[in-house]
């Protein structure tokens, strides 16, 4: 089978790299496609990946986001027909897939259709199948889901796929042991951030104030930094940024995305942007209500913020606490890689068995995933 794996965001790369190196495994072949995105590239180069970059114009307006989709469907077109693709899989466009050339398209998700509105309607129209975790809410396409008790990051942050390594962490003249702290600043500028505030110069100063006498500050930013925090700037290979998180004492950010990460790892994350409150996030919702792992507030609250980082820094078994809770979700939740392997094999015999042992309420079938 040829398939091709779509990365849209540096979190596809980790959440698909497994599954493509088990396809591999498997005798079949494997396929890169990307678009331009942060470090995605880099990513992609670090690990010796092979891939095509669809090119992409997109502005603020929706006659350029349009244009925009038009034009990495032409791209991709042109990719499917010249390599003669038989699955696509990933968080990508799908009609010119799955209408011209005629071949199964996998749509992978992990926010509610009412969060990306955008996404949900270009996308899941035309996808064979969606793939999302069980917490997420995919509104009118609910119909064509199959769902699983997992989170994507798992595929790659999972106790059979990451152990964080020390000794890379050290290379960086960072002490493990030592308390420090990450933040990240995302550049909030996808179609689906529009109108959305995080963390402000104001805020991230603020935050070096409570924390720098504690231990030790890390910035990784999608943004460009003011002059007064580019003495924190992390200068990293992006393949390791899992391991430094996995030694952190707490991670803040109005990233979303490294915010499940941290949580994934057992790390205290606080997540500080516009989306809190607004509306609720499956996926986010269970890793905070549930588990206990990550802390949602909203950007016009940065007083909370504050509050609860002294919360936790005054907490004596932080860290023994949060890899507890930790133990809970892992115990409750799948190998999404062996999963998502599986179910690309498989399909799309895959799509019914799935769907069988959840509307039978068949936890056996998800056993074989653990």
């Amino acid at each position: 089978m040829r398939v091709a794996l779509f990365f849209g965001h540096p979190a596809h790369f980790h959440m698909l790299k497994y599954v493509a190196e088990g396809l591999k495994v498997h005798g079949h072949e494997v396929f890169f496609v990307i678009k331009k995105k942060d470090i995605l590239e880099t990513l992609c180069q670090n690990a010796g990946f092979k891939y095509f970059k669809i090119r992409e114009g997109r502005t603020g307006s929706k006659i350029g986001l349009i244009r925009s989709v038009l034009g990495m469907e032409y791209h991709m077109w042109q990719f499917l027909r010249r390599n003669k693709i038989d699955i696509l899989i990933g968080s990508t466009l799908s009609f010119t897939a799955s209408k011209i050339n005629r071949i199964s398209v996998i749509a992978m998700g992990e926010d509610d259709a009412d969060v990306v509105p955008n996404f949900a309607k270009l996308v899941y129209p035309f996808a064979s199948c969606v793939l999302t975790p069980d917490s997420c809410n995919n509104g009118r396409w609910d119909i064509k889901s199959t769902k699983y008790p997992g989170f994507q990051k798992l595929a790659y942050l999972h106790p059979k796929r990451f152990s964080p390594d020390r000794k890379i962490v050290e290379q960086y003249q960072i002490d493990p042991d030592r308390p420090y702290f990450i933040f990240r600043f995302a550049s909030l500028k996808a179609h689906h951030d529009v109108g959305v505030q995080g963390i402000t110069t104001e805020v991230a100063q603020h935050l070096i104030d409570i924390l720098a006498p504690h231990g030790r500050i890390l910035i990784t930013s999608e943004r460009e930094l003011e002059p007064q925090f580019e003495q924190y700037r992390m200068h990293i290979n992006p393949l390791d940024i899992h391991h430094l998180m996995a030694f952190a004492t707490l991670y803040i950010g109005d990233s979303q995305s490294m915010a499940v990460e941290a949580a994934m790892l057992g790390i205290p994350s606080l997540r500080f942007n516009d989306f809190v409150g607004k509306k609720k996030i499956g996926v986010m919702e269970e890793l905070e209500h549930v588990y206990g792992l990550t802390y949602g507030i909203s950007s016009r609250e940065p007083y909370k913020l504050y509050a609860k980082i002294e919360e936790l820094l005054a907490m004596p078994n932080l860290r023994e606490e949060w890899q507890q809770r930790r133990q809970r979700m892992l115990a409750d939740k799948i190998d999404v890689t062996a999963f998502f392997t599986w179910f690309i094999e498989n399909y799309p015999t895959s799509v019914e068995q799935a769907k069988k042992a959840n509307n039978e309420k068949d936890t056996s079938f998800w056993q074989r995933f653990k």
